[in-house]
């Protein structure tokens, strides 16, 4: 499969590129950015080099109680087109981390687009997801309880060189957890568009199941998984909501191993995975009533890692008769 989301830990990256952004708004395109900081970190999580800068949106400034920034402020500043060079070098060849990096990245793609810029990103990490994955206990997973969690000090809250220098120290301490227990990053291609005129646009970032669920598997399903016996390449594989953990951690599992994510459940499901033995609604009660196995998400993860080789689909294809034309009466 050619498109591969999440990252074991033990696999070596190239680097990483820390935004955030401060809006006028929250409508990309519409609103602008009016701050940005981007620091450049080696695998470790040491700054390499950094853009940081206010910029004139060419709009009102939106909420300035939150970010502090007036319009008189952001008259005399460059506008995103001004320092694009500087990001794009940045960003080249990094995953784009982010707090709630879909915001981030919207923002960016429309801003390089606005400045026929082409963003060279081609993966990104969202430390939300990635601390949710990390079970440390805490209240919610906002930056400043991240940063109270690994004392981590917040200055200037909202100011986005602060809180990309805060996000930083959060990624270094998110890492070093995650290799302690063996947690796969939640790193995720983002696609691009060429249109007619050979213009580049960015898509945005869509849900990792509502994408998965559209992606054709490179196999035949072989059936329901058999307890006792490995998971085969091509099974469909569905999930209820009673599992510890998060679903796009599981469907990221499932795509690499060359399994189905499904979010249906049917006949031709092979597994569902849940943590309730006895589910009393949803998925997990609908595999019930079909008879479709139940795997808890432990037993999954123990499994995924030994998957059967299957039956790739382009061995039942008939390739005689390509390219003939056949009249039809």
């Amino acid at each position: 499969m050619e498109t591969i989301w999440g990252r074991p830990t033990s696999e070596p990256g190239t680097g990483w590129a820390v935004i955030d952004v401060e809006t006028s708004g929250f409508r990309p395109g519409q609103a602008r950015i009016i701050s940005l900081a981007a620091l450049a970190l080696d695998v470790d999580g040491r700054v390499e080099e950094s853009v940081v800068s206010l910029l004139n949106p060419g709009v009102d400034p939106g909420p300035t109680h939150v970010h502090g920034l007036t319009a008189a402020m952001l008259e005399d500043q460059p506008q995103f087109a001004d320092i694009a060079d500087d990001v794009v070098k940045l960003l080249d060849g990094r995953t784009l981390v982010a707090h709630n990096v879909a915001f981030d990245y919207a923002f960016l793609a429309a801003e390089a687009e606005l400045a026929d810029f082409e963003l060279p990103v081609d993966a990104v990490m969202c430390t939300v997801e990635l601390a949710r994955r990390l079970e440390l206990g805490i209240d919610n997973l906002r930056l400043e309880t991240l940063a109270a969690h690994w004392g981590v000090a917040q200055r200037r809250p909202h100011d986005a060189f602060d809180d990309a220098l805060v996000l930083t120290r959060v990624l270094a301490a998110a890492l070093e957890r995650a290799r302690d227990r063996d947690v796969w990053l939640p790193v995720r291609p983002v696609t691009r568009r060429r249109w007619p005129n050979g213009r580049v646009t960015h898509d945005e970032l869509r849900p990792l199941k509502v994408l998965a669920s559209r992606l054709p598997c490179p196999y035949l399903n072989p059936g329901p998984y058999v307890r006792g016996r490995p998971l085969v390449q091509g099974m469909r594989v569905a999930l209820a909501a009673e599992v510890r953990r998060t679903h796009e951690e599981l469907v990221e599992r499932i795509l690499h191993a060359g399994l189905a994510y499904t979010e249906a459940v049917d006949l031709d499901t092979s597994l569902v995975v849940c943590n309730e033995s006895r589910p009393e609604h949803g998925k997990g009660y609908l595999a019930r009533e079909l008879g479709v196995p139940l795997v808890s998400d432990a037993q999954f993860m123990d499994c995924v890692n030994t998957v059967a080789g299957g039956t790739g689909v382009e061995e039942f294809i008939d390739t005689a008769d390509v390219g003939k034309q056949f009249a039809l009466f």
